[in-house]
């Protein structure tokens, strides 16, 4: 479920719901609940600023349902997720990402399709700030597989 609760930009968001059933679809958790809500970049500087100590806007957070030791395995195998289980909330800011794929060449929506895979593999246990580089590359392969440019 996508949610829009800012104004700045406008966006359509019956394509971003697509991509995210495909990305679930993609990761194996087409039985699991999540929610992306579209938020302002005021929005999204009081909530970096209350759950990350860090001032100013950025462009996606995550908030996990469930604080995960190890990241959810992605692939073949058994998955530590359950069917029915609710992964977390993402909060995207798309004037931040507006500015962000303006810097890095692309358009909003591929960049918005960038934000949600990555607020999804932060849903699922990763962390590239500790993970020594696990999730940039599993966020590579699957950016390639999903057919958004680096």
């Amino acid at each position: 479920m996508i949610l829009n609760r800012q104004r700045a930009v406008r966006l359509v968001r019956r394509p971003l719901e697509s991509f995210l059933r495909h990305v679930k679809n993609e990761l194996g958790l087409e039985e699991t609940g999540l929610a992306v809500c579209l938020v302002s970049d005021a929005e999204i500087a009081r909530m970096n600023k209350t759950f990350r100590k860090k001032k100013g806007p950025t462009d996606v957070l995550s908030f996990p349902m469930v604080v995960r030791r190890k990241a959810v395995r992605l692939g073949r195998g058994p998955k530590t997720v359950r069917a029915g289980e609710y992964l977390g909330d993402i909060a995207i800011s798309p004037a931040t990402a507006r500015r962000h794929a303006k810097r890095h060449g692309r358009k909003l929506s591929s960049e918005l399709r960038v934000l949600i895979l990555h607020g999804v593999l932060h849903l699922l246990g990763y962390d590239h700030e500790a993970d020594r580089g696990e999730m940039n590359r599993i966020e590579r392969k699957l950016r390639k597989r999903l057919g958004l440019r680096s």
